[in-house]
């Protein structure tokens, strides 16, 4: 279940390694933790698991979006060809009709960022969506 929540093997590892957790806050620091410690090529296995199914997509109706699910499209591709990874971005707090101006604005914006720098935000994004994720499985369970 842990590698639903990120694809690092290493990371799901760690986590496990050290439970029983006396609470949640507790599970979601340790996880943090494990996110922000990972290496180059345990982020590149996390960002691997991802896809575009994967993210909470955007299922918006109305005008213009097929425009902008075209103009969504396109934006994933260029992305995943410059970075060599799928966009990642945690959109936990947006309403439902505020998600695809979040990610066109956020794919948009990231698009300039320098690889390196891409990294560091797409590395957060991933821990975020980690994070979530974890609260949501942790919050189904006994």
């Amino acid at each position: 279940m842990l590698l639903s929540c990120c694809g690092s093997r290493r990371w799901a590892e760690r986590v496990a390694a050290h439970r029983p957790y006396p609470d949640r806050e507790s599970l979601l620091a340790a996880a943090d933790e494990a996110c922000y410690d990972l290496t180059a090529a345990e982020l590149d296995e996390a960002l691997a698991e991802e896809s575009l199914s994967s993210q909470p997509l955007v299922g918006a109706r109305g005008p213009g979006t097929l425009a902008a699910h075209t103009a969504l499209r396109a934006a994933h591709a260029e992305y995943e060809r410059r970075f060599r990874h799928v966009f990642v971005i945690c959109l936990d707090g947006y309403r439902d009709e505020e998600l695809l101006d979040q990610v066109l604005s956020g794919i948009r914006t990231r698009l300039g960022h320098e690889p390196d720098e891409e990294r560091a935000v797409a590395a957060d994004e991933l821990r975020r969506l980690t994070r979530g994720r974890l609260t949501r499985l942790t919050a189904s369970g006994p």
